[in-house]
């Protein structure tokens, strides 16, 4: 379970020009290792690049605008992640705040449907949200009775897991300082 997301958080580290994760060498290692679509897509970046060489450019996504999901009480769910996380709902009047993410990086990666890694197989996603500083955000939620599992740290940070109200697993994340001890 953690190996999966330490090796998705590695490559995604290495990808964004973080080499105090993952060498070269270990890519290859780690990439040998990935399960293989039943289709043969070209390489990542491959589309991109190829484009850029050919003289022209392709248009790609700036980063998540959105995640919409079903709730049993939506009010009540969105009301947990306003007080506990800080997440502004969509605004329901002009002049109401948004939710602004700090940039940084973002992992996207499909899971088997057999992964154990969300916990409860009915779960069909997980959010990952970064923070600044993981046990000041740990303490607020115990002290708000919610309960949190803090994982040891790895190379690419520090990780927790709380369930919200509805049982769906979030992560939170605190990324690694470059050159930091681990």
């Amino acid at each position: 379970m953690l190996f999966l997301r330490r090796q998705l958080l590695r490559t995604l580290s290495f990808a964004f020009g973080s080499s105090f994760i993952l060498g070269r060498n270990q890519l290859a290692i780690a990439a040998q290792t990935a399960v293989q679509p039943k289709t043969s897509p070209l390489p990542a970046g491959a589309a991109v690049r190829d484009a850029i060489a050919g003289g022209t450019e392709r248009e790609k996504v700036t980063g998540i605008g959105g995640f919409f999901f079903r709730a049993k009480d939506p009010k009540a769910l969105g009301l947990w992640y306003q007080q506990h996380l800080g997440i502004s709902l969509i605004p329901s009047s002009e002049g109401d705040p948004v939710w602004e993410q700090e940039a940084g990086p973002t992992a996207f990666a499909p899971f088997p449907e057999t992964s154990k890694y969300f916990g409860d197989a009915q779960k069909v996603w997980m959010l990952n949200f970064r923070v600044r500083d993981l046990d000041k955000m740990a303490a607020q939620l115990r002290a708000a009775g919610i309960e949190i599992k803090i994982y040891p740290p790895d190379p690419t940070g520090r990780f927790a897991r709380v369930h919200d109200p509805e049982g769906n697993p979030i992560e939170l994340w605190q990324p690694a300082k470059p050159g930091a001890p681990h």
